[in-house]
C-alpha cells in the first residue's frame, strides 16, 4: 500500500533512514536545477543543493502540512538561494550592459584555436548552456528567481506566488516586466534569438581563453538530462511563454550529480546523522 506524505515524514522523523532518503531524493533534482540556474555554475550548484537538502533535513520537524512538501521544500530552496553569497558571481556581479559590451567588443577575432582537438560541436553546445546560465546572472537575485520559476520550471502563478510569498497578481506583473527586459537583451545580442549579433560558434576560443568553458572538463556534457516535469509536481504555467523566453525553457533540466547525492547518503550514514536531523 502506498504511504502518504505524512506517514513518510513521521517515519523519517522517528529515525527511519530510508524514509528520509526517499524525501531527499524526491527533491534533490529540483534543488540542483534551481541552484544551477540561480548561481550559474555546476560546482556552486552542487554545493548549494547539498546545503538546501541539509536545511530540509534539519527543519523537517517544523513542517506543518499547510502546503505540500514540495512547495515547502521549494520555499526553503528559494530563500536559501536568494541570499546566497558564496558563488562566483556574488564576487563578480554581472549586468546586461557589461555582458552586451563584451559581446559587441569583437575580442573573439584575435583569439587562436584553443580547442585542444575537442569536437567544436561539443564546445559550442557547452558554451550555449554555459552562456544561458551566465546570462541569468545579469538579473538581480529576486528577478532571477521569478524568471526561473515562471520560464524554466513553468510554475503557474498560484504555485510560484505561494513559494515566493507574494500575491499571484504581483508575481504575474513582475514576471512580465522581467521577461520583457530579458527579451530585449536576447533580441539585440543573442544569436539564438535569430536577430542577436552573438554567434556561439565564433566565440568558442574566446570563451576558453576567458575560462568560461574548459575543453578538458565539459561540465554540462557530464550531467544526465531529465525533464522539468520529473522534478516539479506543479501544473503547467498559466502564463504564455513569449518566443524569446522559450530559449531558456527549451534547455534541459538535469539530475543531481551522483557525487553530490553520494555525499548526502554518507552524511545520513554518519554518526552525526541523528544530531543533524534533530538539530
Amino acid at each position: 500500500m502506498q504511504q502518504t506524505e505524512k506517514e513518510i515524514i513521521e517515519k523519517a522523523l522517528s529515525g527511519d533512514q530510508k524514509a528520509l532518503e526517499s524525501i531527499l531524493s524526491g527533491i534533490q533534482d529540483m534543488a540542483f536545477n534551481l541552484s544551477l540556474r540561480m548561481l550559474g555554475t555546476v560546482p556552486d550548484a552542487e554545493d548549494a543543493a547539498q546545503e538546501i537538502l541539509i536545511k530540509v533535513m534539519t527543519r523537517l520537524s517544523a513542517f506543518r502540512g499547510d502546503s505540500s512538501l514540495s512547495t515547502w521544500a521549494f520555499r526553503i530552496a528559494v530563500n536559501h538561494l536568494r541570499d546566497y553569497r558564496k558563488h562566483m558571481f556574488a564576487q563578480r556581479p554581472l549586468s546586461f550592459e557589461a555582458y552586451g559590451a563584451d559581446i559587441a567588443s569583437g575580442r573573439e577575432k584575435d583569439v587562436p584555436d584553443l580547442s585542444g582537438g575537442v569536437d567544436e560541436a561539443l564546445l559550442e553546445r557547452e558554451l550555449k548552456l554555459s552562456c544561458t546560465n551566465v546570462m541569468l546572472q545579469c538579473l538581480d537575485a529576486e528577478s532571477r528567481c521569478i524568471f526561473i520559476l515562471g520560464t524554466m520550471f513553468r510554475l503557474n502563478s498560484q504555485a510560484a506566488a505561494e513559494i515566493l510569498e507574494i500575491t499571484p497578481e504581483a508575481y504575474r506583473q513582475r514576471l512580465s516586466r522581467i521577461r520583457k527586459r530579458m527579451a530585449a537583451f536576447l533580441a539585440e545580442y543573442c544569436g539564438l534569438s535569430g536577430t542577436g549579433m552573438c554567434d556561439c560558434r565564433k566565440r568558442i576560443h574566446y570563451a576558453i581563453a576567458s575560462h568560461r568553458i574548459r575543453p578538458d572538463c565539459l561540465e554540462f556534457q557530464k550531467l544526465d538530462a531529465c525533464g522539468y516535469d520529473a522534478i516539479c509536481s506543479f501544473t503547467d504555467a498559466m502564463e504564455e511563454i513569449d518566443g524569446l523566453s522559450q530559449i531558456f525553457a527549451d534547455f534541459p533540466a538535469y539530475r543531481c550529480p551522483e557525487e553530490a547525492a553520494a555525499r548526502m547518503r554518507e552524511l545520513m550514514a554518519s554518526k552525526s546523522f541523528a544530531e543533524v536531523l534533530h538539530e
